[in-house]
């Protein structure tokens, strides 16, 4: 498991709660922390509501890899992204979470509640958190991320 990987926090909308509540479950099963940032029902919310606490605490320095849900994963994914420190991936397989993780530095992953199986969820979940970044080349490129052109 990655550094970074000892706590995770999680956040969905109502369309991503039944994913978010089974990956929860899943990351305390495994031994990881867990902070919930919300939703807690099937109840029609706003995902920013409860994506921009999960984003601004990760940009703000906590040592944490999120994970976040909504319908498609696309509006989650678009409000975390918003962090200048903030690297939200959108994944729908293993491999992306896993080179999300190792060529991006990718910090929160991002899954369309509406369009995954749980059990593949969880294993992008599970790779997310085990994959370490490479570095060396993906440096660069990533520290470009953050950087706006002039």
């Amino acid at each position: 498991m990655s550094e970074k990987a000892r706590m995770a926090y999680i956040a969905s909308d109502h369309a991503g709660f039944p994913l978010k509540k089974f990956l929860h479950d899943k990351l305390s099963e495994a031994g990881i922390k867990v902070k919930d940032f919300g939703t807690d029902s099937e109840n029609s919310v706003d995902y920013p509501d409860y994506i921009h606490p999960l984003a601004r605490a990760i940009n703000d320095g906590e040592n944490a890899i999120g994970v976040i849900v909504c319908g498609s994963g696309n509006g989650a994914q678009m409000t975390a992204n918003k962090y200048r420190k903030i690297r939200a991936a959108l994944c729908w397989t293993k491999e992306q979470a896993f080179l999300a993780r190792l060529h991006n530095d990718a910090n929160i992953i991002s899954l369309p509640g509406r369009f995954v199986e749980f059990d593949d969820a969880w294993e992008m979940v599970e790779t997310f958190l085990d994959t370490e970044f490479e570095g060396g080349r993906h440096e660069r490129r990533v520290r470009k991320i953050s950087e706006l052109p002039e």
